[in-house]
């Protein structure tokens, strides 16, 4: 019985459970870029007569850019170039090799190398080839000219959809690469990626391990610093958000004022401030960041400098002044009273938050502040014990 559950387990899925919205997202993504991308090539605007417009393997790079956007075979690069060289190789060894098992096999095997040599490999680029290799009488009237359409032209507006997708959903693609500028726009690593490793190490870690297809540096350099952080955190056992949260908090209610916002910020000298409803019914919160991002959206729409926008916004003699509800985030992360500091310390540490609301059936209990985990953790150390006595 035991050999046939590990079989069972050996067999059974490989990836981790996903959400449903991440896969709602991935879908609704691949729907976007394959409805656009036909409509693109199959216009009579730009009708090619090529008789293979929407080609089968867009569908399996449609897979790759919108539903693992990070993996390094989906990268632009590797979309783009690898699927172009498998349709050049593809007609290339259809107009030489007549016989078909061969010719198939040969266009599919030459594109895999030339793909490993150009650091190029896309999946779905094999079924470019044997696209090509199969279809003897479409490449007699199209030549290399199915290499750039609907191949490269059909690739590259899938990537360039992607891109924007991936903006649109709060994902990144491409992903960025060591020598990219942060989330802040400088160059320091994120924090959670100062391992101390050089970007050499971990690229000899994936060829070590042979996962440089998988994952690419930053993904590693990220996984590590998550997983220390993780471990870290459960060193700080067992503590949880009850005992480092700030209690008593300056509030605001939907309808308060962005000039009294402001105010508060400046008279408090907080980060956050959480908007609520009757009975401490939790509505959303406000960082600092809203009030600079709503001047410069208004600075845009109106067509005025920054300094007026903000100024129109905090004007308290306006007819209908800006409110808390208008500017507030309503999707950041949440806790309860009892979830472990552990679980606080990544959204901390990755700059995603300032402060993570606490709740309790839906009425604010409290608020973990960037300051309070630092609290906490600085209390912590003088009960550890020293490690160089």
């Amino acid at each position: 019985m035991q050999i046939v559950a590990r079989l069972m387990r050996a067999l059974g899925p490989a990836l981790p459970a996903v959400h449903p919205v991440e896969a709602l997202r991935a879908g609704v993504g691949a729907f976007i870029g394959l409805a656009v991308v036909g409509m693109l090539v199959l216009s009579p605007v730009v009708d090619l007569q090529t008789g293979l417009y929407l080609i089968a393997p867009f569908g399996a790079s449609a897979v790759l850019l919108f539903a693992v956007p990070n993996a390094p075979l989906a990268q632009p690069w590797s979309a783009v170039v690898g699927n172009t060289l498998a349709a050049l190789i593809g007609v290339a060894v259809c107009m030489t090799v007549p016989e078909p098992a061969m010719r198939i096999a040969l266009a599919v095997g030459l594109s895999i190398a030339v793909m490993i040599l150009c650091r190029a490999v896309h999946p779905p680029a094999g079924a470019v080839a044997m696209t090509a290799a199969m279809n003897p009488e479409a490449v007699d009237r199209l030549g290399f000219w199915f290499a750039l359409a609907p191949v490269a032209l059909g690739t590259v507006a899938l990537v360039v959809l992607a891109m924007i997708y991936a903006r649109l959903t709060g994902r990144r693609y491409p992903f960025r690469h060591f020598e990219d500028r942060n989330a802040q726009g400088t160059t320091d690593p994120a924090s959670i990626q100062r391992l101390g490793l050089s970007e050499a190490e971990l690229t000899d870690l994936l060829e070590r391990y042979r996962q440089s297809f998988n994952m690419g540096v930053e993904d590693l350099a990220r996984l590590i610093g998550a997983a220390e952080l993780q471990a870290a955190g459960h060193r700080t056992s067992p503590m949880i958000a009850a005992d480092v949260m700030s209690r008593d908090l300056v509030t605001v209610a939907a309808d308060t004022p962005v000039s009294e916002v402001a105010d508060l910020f400046r008279r408090h000298k907080c980060t956050s401030l959480p908007v609520v409803g009757p009975e401490d019914r939790f509505l959303g919160v406000i960082f600092q960041m809203h009030l600079i991002d709503r001047a410069r959206d208004d600075a845009l729409r109106l067509n005025r400098g920054f300094g007026a926008a903000m100024a129109r916004m905090l004007d308290r003699s306006r007819d209908r002044p800006a409110q808390a509800h208008e500017i507030m985030g309503v999707a950041g992360p949440r806790a309860t009273p009892e979830t472990p500091i552990a679980a606080l310390l990544p959204l901390m540490a990755e700059g995603a938050v300032d402060a993570v609301p606490v709740l309790q059936r839906g009425r604010l209990r409290g608020i973990v502040t960037r300051t309070d985990l630092i609290a906490a953790l600085a209390k912590l150390s003088l009960h550890q014990p020293d490690q160089h006595s």
